[in-house]
């Protein structure tokens, strides 16, 4: 399992969390194996987790080359620099739906994670990275129309 989950991976470290995390689904859930089926059984839910884990690192790829494409580094003053983060505390509170303004913060304040943001939420991490997504875009839109002022 480890080999399967190492081949996929290509990470020792990973592939050894993830067959450790099937054996303790395992036994969390209690679950009883069939001899017969027992190899095949185990196999494909490392294969499964595997995938989950190649997925994620894809989401969070797409989300770096989103935030990389669409920044806009300008040269600013002190003075319109805090005004911008101004506008952004403000912006950062009307974002709507209110899930998008709990995602920013604890991605950007607290420092989670999409996986721990997920988890805290009860949701996937594709359903964070699009809340995060819309909710750059919202404040993109609130600087544009601040600076068209």
């Amino acid at each position: 399992m480890y080999k399967l989950a190492s081949i996929l991976l290509h990470d020792d470290d990973e592939s050894k969390d993830i067959v450790h995390d099937v054996f303790s689904r395992l036994l969390a859930q209690q679950v009883e194996l069939n001899e017969d089926t027992a190899q095949s059984y185990l196999l494909l839910s490392v294969r499964n987790r595997c995938m989950n884990v190649i997925r994620n690192h894809k989401i969070h790829q797409q989300v770096h080359r989103y935030l990389l494409s669409t920044s806009e580094l300008e040269d600013t003053s002190p003075e319109d620099f805090e005004h911008e983060i101004e506008v952004l505390k403000v912006g950062v509170n009307e974002l709507f739906p209110p899930i998008c303004r709990e995602v920013i913060h604890l991605h950007f304040a607290e420092g989670l994670s999409f996986r721990e943001i997920a988890v805290r939420l009860e949701v996937s991490e594709t359903t964070i990275y699009k809340h995060l997504r819309n909710a750059l875009d919202q404040l993109r839109q609130t600087l544009k129309k601040q600076s068209n002022e």
